[in-house]
């Protein structure tokens, strides 16, 4: 009968802390997902809106609506037109499609859309870097100059590219991606990657991607982390939690147990 092997320790206590204690509420704190407020829309904009739309002009009505930052209704032909406003007069018909469903509408709920928070998930992406930012790892945050210049415990302060050059010039890292952690505990350089999977499929499945690429990258002279929360930890028969199951060797593991793991390697 086959063995299974054993779990990764940081990954079995991921799963556990995930399963069995208060895991979203603790996460909260890497991860204060809180919606930002309503997106502001000056009046000199909303002003050219108004008069557009009551001439009914189709053209400057779309004009001036895609110059907000939000459009108000979801359309595939609408990321064309922000990149290339010049189609605007070239596919009137595609124009006139569009602005028949803003008059439906009406200039109240166009407002209200186009006035909408951003979405949450669009959020994420810094708050692990501000996370470790704020002391959470206990160490020192250093500049490359002062970080090249001992070896005690640290964290690389810096933005993206910086780390990603330290990482090419002196761990040998070959991606084009930037890292959410390049650090040193006990003399050992670490490079890590922190992703928060919030569901199955989709954009999560690319961001998880991203996680196993830095795992099985070979070239890298540090140890490697893949700091991944959320759905990943759930018990379910799906390529992400299967993973967990198959490669105890690879560090995969949450934030929440990622300090204790780091003074200990």
């Amino acid at each position: 009968m086959p063995t299974t092997k054993p779990m990764n320790r940081w990954t079995s206590l991921s799963v556990e802390f995930a399963n069995q204690r208060n895991y979203l509420d603790e996460l909260f704190r890497v991860y204060p997902c809180i919606p930002e407020g309503l997106r502001e829309i000056g009046d000199s904009q909303w002003t050219l809106v108004e008069r557009a739309f009551a001439r009914k002009d189709n053209t400057a009505l779309l004009t001036h609506l895609l110059g907000l930052d939000l459009f108000p209704i979801k359309d595939s032909y609408v990321a064309y037109l922000r990149r290339d406003p010049g189609a605007i007069a070239r596919n009137p018909a595609t124009v006139d499609r569009l602005c028949g469903r803003l008059f439906e509408l009406g200039l109240y709920e166009i407002r209200e859309r186009c006035s909408e928070a951003k979405e949450t998930n669009r959020q994420i992406g810094p708050l692990f870097r501000r996370w470790i930012q704020n002391g959470s790892l206990g160490v020192p945050l250093m500049s490359p100059a002062k970080f090249t210049s001992t070896d005690k415990n640290a964290i690389l302060n810096g933005p993206d590219a910086q780390l990603l050059a330290f990482a090419a010039r002196h761990l040998g890292y070959d991606g084009a991606k930037g890292l959410d952690l390049v650090a040193r505990f006990n003399k050992k350089y670490v490079v890590a990657e922190a992703k928060f999977l919030t569901d199955f499929g989709g954009h999560q499945n690319a961001q998880y991607e991203d996680a196993k690429a830095l795992l099985q990258n070979e070239s890298i002279q540090a140890v490697k982390v893949a700091v991944l929360d959320g759905v990943i930890y759930i018990a379910a028969d799906n390529k992400m939690h299967r993973y967990l199951l198959t490669n105890p060797q690879l560090n995969i593991m949450s934030a929440l147990v990622l300090r204790e793991f780091l003074y200990q390697i």
